[in-house]
């Protein structure tokens, strides 16, 4: 049954609000600005790891580490070279499966936060990865200074969240969610139709920040934390060339590396939505509205957040 409400008139995401919303202080060296881990990149789509790597690096993150498909890390490793690169079990014909996450152990436990989804391509071994995960956290200590860290879940890692919600109780509240409207359905149960209600019901349902095609919301207990006001907000920028290959990545990368300084995950995701169609605005000025690549976005990120946070 549907908990559908309305959760009120988003607050606007300006330029003046992200001012009087400071990021953290940039500290002294990469272990005081967070790790990011990416687990994603299957065979076919080892350039979605990339792109949210290199996006969480662009938001200033310190230390990221890719896990992907074993037959694609070292090139992914020699493609970004700020990277660690660490190989998954996969299928014959290329899909990360949800076995041998002893070799990423110590970078989950490092982490602050995890970025899973990007690069993804079977459904089924997603949700698989993602129980295989939830048990290893049951037992696990949490050994880095900040906690257990954020969870950022994007793509196919999406789907699988609806399968295993009855077992979310290690994960709850420190959800990230960047569903595009197609996986908002899939996490309803049904259609999106009321896209800021329906991100608001997402939200507490899974009591996770979420942000989708503009709309971020946050669980009340979320907000309260942050100290803010409102637990639903709406950017007021980006263009339509947004809807590029890779462009999700970015996103996901982006509020990942955000998280790992420090951040909330409502800010991060404020901070991150905003700066992925800032920058989507800036390259339809200088390139036109279509045909700017993905990795493109990521570039921009830096001189925004200076602009922004100065």
């Amino acid at each position: 049954m549907s908990t559908h409400s309305d959760p009120g008139t988003p607050t606007l995401v300006t330029p003046s609000l992200l001012r009087d919303w400071p990021l953290p202080a940039p500290g002294e060296d990469k272990y005081s600005r967070g790790a990011v881990l990416v687990i994603g990149g299957a065979r076919a789509t080892p350039g979605a790891a990339l792109l949210a790597g290199t996006s969480a690096l662009r938001a200033g993150a310190g230390k990221i580490t890719l896990a992907v498909a074993e037959s694609v890390a070292v090139p992914v490793g020699v493609a970004l070279p700020e990277c660690g690169s660490v190989g998954l079990p996969e299928t014959t014909e290329g899909s990360v499966t949800g076995e041998g996450l002893q070799r990423i152990s110590s970078y989950l436990d490092r982490a602050d936060a995890v970025l899973i989804g990007p690069g993804l391509d079977d459904p089924e071994l997603a949700e698989s990865l993602l129980r295989a995960l939830l048990e290893r956290e049951e037992s696990r200590t949490a050994t880095n200074d900040g906690g257990a860290p954020a969870i950022v879940l994007d793509a196919y890692a999406l789907g699988g969240l609806v399968k295993i919600e009855d077992d979310l109780v290690p994960w709850r509240g420190r959800l990230i969610l960047t569903p595009n409207p197609t996986e908002a359905g899939i996490l309803l149960g049904r259609d999106a139709e009321d896209l800021g209600a329906d991100v608001a019901e997402i939200a507490r349902r899974f009591d996770a920040v979420v942000s989708c095609q503009g709309y971020i919301a946050a669980p009340s207990g979320e907000a309260a934390a942050a100290d803010e006001d409102s637990t639903l907000w709406k950017i007021t920028t980006g263009y339509g060339g947004l809807g590029t290959s890779g462009s999700g990545d970015v996103l996901a990368g982006a509020i990942a590396g955000l998280r790992a300084r420090g951040t909330s995950g409502a800010q991060a995701a404020c901070w991150g939505t905003h700066l992925h169609a800032a920058a989507a605005d800036r390259l339809a000025s200088k390139l036109g509205p279509l045909g700017f690549l993905a990795r493109e976005l990521a570039d921009e990120l830096p001189a925004l957040m200076l602009e922004l946070n100065t």
